[in-house]
């Protein structure tokens, strides 16, 4: 292969001065092939090295930049083919050993040399003198002063067999022949509004700042490049979503008058608010795309009812799909239950049932007897067909990927509206960047009457007090749920866990009272009848994996108590909480754990403090970061190279606001001086290809 004719930051790294074929095959371990990647790959933290102190003044524990001439070299061997090389710096006044391992060419290249060293590394007491293993070094010249080395010095992300100094001579020897052709795709306009540097100074500053102020500037102008693209990505987006031709629904005048007919209770103003935006939306000529966030009990079943109500009086059909049969059953049983006056006809889809059953379903709905239907994945089996499916209602949303929802609006009449449900409160931070494009509506009200349930921390010895808790509240006539602990990804394991707790608390502990299990290695119907079983109030206690963190409702059911919770994430204990405090009584969260990190007992911590779902959530946020949370993992490539959703959440608002105020101004990003950036814009999309959409 020919070096390029001209400068182009998409050439391959090996024609870079000092890099050549082989060490490019160690950067391609990074994936870093271009001078592109190059000046991405932005280092990971930064060493202050600026400070050259007394030999005499540093301390064990310390990371310092030495300096000074080799006063002695030895080597010796340590067993077979192992060697250990020392050598002692000082700057005249006290010295310091370097420690190098099994790296006899560093005394190749040290005992031929008389000049300066100036080292880094952590400072280690030694037998008889302080050390420093392993540390990165340099061999001064008489005319270099180490002003290179002695700086603040970045640390980039590395793999096995790329060294540190080959990233950072690539990135120094790209930056000083290419940073120059680099083309700045924000207009000077956006900079002066924003306060923002331009693209060359906030590169060449984010990989070899002058000072701190200065990366620090630098890295807020490349923040704001990653999520400007992403913001106006899913601005445009939307704007497409908007164009498209959707079913303006007639809603009836006397609505208000029909869901309190609907409804054995009244809304909360949360949930009225909710459903006024809901409404709104469908009686617009464009397709609805809301996501609808509510805490665990707010009421979004009610909400979602009101919608489908709304749907039907149109004409329409309604479908509403449940990541499991247990959650789409009992969306069956109590929306059968409160649409049995209207005279509604509503349907039931999973997996089970036979292919007799399937056939005559799958003609009800075709032809339009059931005009609501609720579903699993079984909804977007290729024998299904709707005769006019207008609204489609996805609860928790995020177990289900993009192609399963897209096929079942495929299903739908012209450009069905969407509804997206998630109990799992997600932060606002990563509610604007993983579901920008989609409307958001949130129930931030829990119906009355419902009382805060209380959450104990409780560790392993205290078992005993524990069980004679929840026999007090079994004897007062309520019921109880034990978790197993999550002992393994694997629902094998699992079910064996859930199997060992059943069998110590029904042979052991709780010998006079009746102790169900339910798994997820269970076959469906062993699944429903403990289920079933429960709710009648057959067992007073269900032991159960995981299987019932979302959807089961038993108002009865008033304490919970999860085995060693400290093996379970925020999220999930707070789903799992979600299940007791439905009823009038007073609800207990028992959580039994022994934690041996810190972040372990900050998930303790927080559970006990709050029951706000969405509070759990920022914690989590800062705790895990965004690529565990909300399923956003199948969700695509965010590519968050600096930007971090903790850090800089007042930066997404910023861009935020500026991707909606370009849209506004150029909804195609036409103009000239928008072309590069709506190249970038154009990258991003293809890269959000997996992000939600409506």
């Amino acid at each position: 292969m020919n070096p390029p004719q001209r400068k182009d930051l998409e050439s391959p790294v090996q024609f870079l001065k000092g890099i050549g074929p082989e060490l490019a095959k160690s950067l391609a371990k990074l994936n870093l092939h271009t001078v592109n990647d190059l000046l991405y790959h932005f280092p990971r933290r930064f060493e202050d090295r600026t400070h050259l102190p007394e030999l005499r003044s540093v301390k064990p524990g310390q990371f310092v930049t030495i300096k000074g001439r080799l006063s002695r070299l030895d080597s010796r061997q340590v067993g077979r083919g192992r060697v250990i090389i020392r050598a002692l710096l000082s700057d005249g006044r006290s010295g310091i050993y370097l420690v190098w391992f099994n790296q006899p060419w560093v005394k190749r290249r040290l005992e031929r040399y008389r000049g300066e060293i100036i080292a880094y590394g952590m400072v280690k007491d030694g037998q008889n003198a302080l050390e420093m293993h392993s540390p990165e070094y340099e061999l001064l010249e008489e005319d270099d002063s180490g002003e290179d080395f002695a700086r603040i010095t970045p640390i980039y992300p590395l793999t096995e067999g790329v060294p540190q100094w080959l990233v950072r001579k690539a990135v120094n020897s790209a930056l000083l022949h290419y940073v120059e052709v680099v083309e700045d795709p924000l207009p000077e306009k956006i900079l002066h509004h924003y306060d923002l540097k331009t693209l060359k100074w906030s590169l060449a500053q984010i990989h070899q700042p002058n000072t701190e102020a200065h990366r620090l500037e630098a890295r807020k102008r490349l923040v704001f490049d990653e999520f400007l693209a992403i913001q106006l990505a899913m601005q445009m987006r939307r704007a497409l979503q908007q164009q498209e031709p959707g079913n303006a629904f007639e809603i009836p005048s006397n609505m208000p008058e029909r869901i309190a007919e609907l409804l054995p209770f009244k809304l909360t103003n949360a949930q009225d608010r909710v459903v006024g935006e809901i409404l709104g939306d469908m009686s617009l000529p464009a397709p609805m795309n809301r996501l609808l966030q509510g805490d665990v009990g707010s009421g979004k079943t009610a909400v979602a009812a009101c919608a489908l109500m709304a749907c039907v009086a149109d004409g329409f059909q309604g479908a509403l799909m449940a990541p499991t049969e247990i959650l789409a059953e009992q969306h069956y049983q109590n929306l059968r239950a409160l649409f049995s006056k209207s005279g509604l006809e509503v349907a039931l889809l999973v997996g089970k049932h036979t292919a007799k059953q399937k056939e005559k379903i799958y003609s009800d709905v075709a032809n339009g007897k059931s005009q609501i239907v609720i579903g699993t994945h079984a909804l977007i089996q290729e024998g299904v067909s709707f005769a006019k499916l207008g609204l489609i209602i996805v609860d928790e949303q995020h177990r289900f990927g993009v192609m399963q929802r897209a096929a079942l609006r495929e299903k739908g009449f012209g450009h069905p509206d969407l509804l997206v449900m998630t109990a799992t409160p997600i932060p606002r931070t990563l509610t604007m960047a993983v579901y920008g494009d989609l409307e958001l509506s949130v129930i931030d009200e829990l119906p009355p009457g419902r009382q805060a349930i209380k959450t104990h921390w409780r560790t392993p010895t205290d078992r005993q007090k524990v069980y004679e808790g929840v026999r007090k509240l079994i004897s007062e006539g309520r019921q109880a749920y034990f978790v197993c602990p999550m002992v393994s990804e694997s629902e094998k394991m699992l079910a064996q866990a859930a199997e060992e707790l059943h069998r110590r608390l029904s042979t052991m502990i709780f010998t006079e009272l009746r102790v169900g299990l339910l798994h997820g290695q269970m076959k469906s119907k062993e699944k429903e009848a403990a289920m079933e079983a429960f709710r009648r109030h057959d067992l007073d206690i269900l032991v159960s994996t995981t299987v019932i963190e979302v959807g089961v409702d038993v108002p009865n059911a008033s304490v919970m108590v999860i085995e060693d919770a400290n093996r379970f994430g925020l999220s999930q204990l707070h789903q799992l909480r979600g299940r007791v405090g439905r009823g009038k009584h007073q609800s207990f969260c028992i959580l039994v754990a022994d934690p041996t990190n810190e972040e372990a007992i900050a998930r303790m911590e927080i559970m006990v403090k709050t029951t706000d779902g969405f509070e759990i959530a920022e914690e989590d946020l800062r705790l895990r970061g965004p690529g565990e949370l909300a399923g956003t993992r199948q969700h695509g490539n965010l590519d968050f190279k600096l930007a971090d959703l903790v850090q800089d959440g007042k930066m997404l608002e910023v861009a935020r606001q500026a991707a909606i105020k370009l849209i506004n101004y150029d909804p195609d990003l036409s103009r000239p001086e928008h072309r590069l950036l709506a190249k970038v814009v154009s990258e991003k999309s293809t890269s959000m290809a997996n992000l939600p959409v409506a």
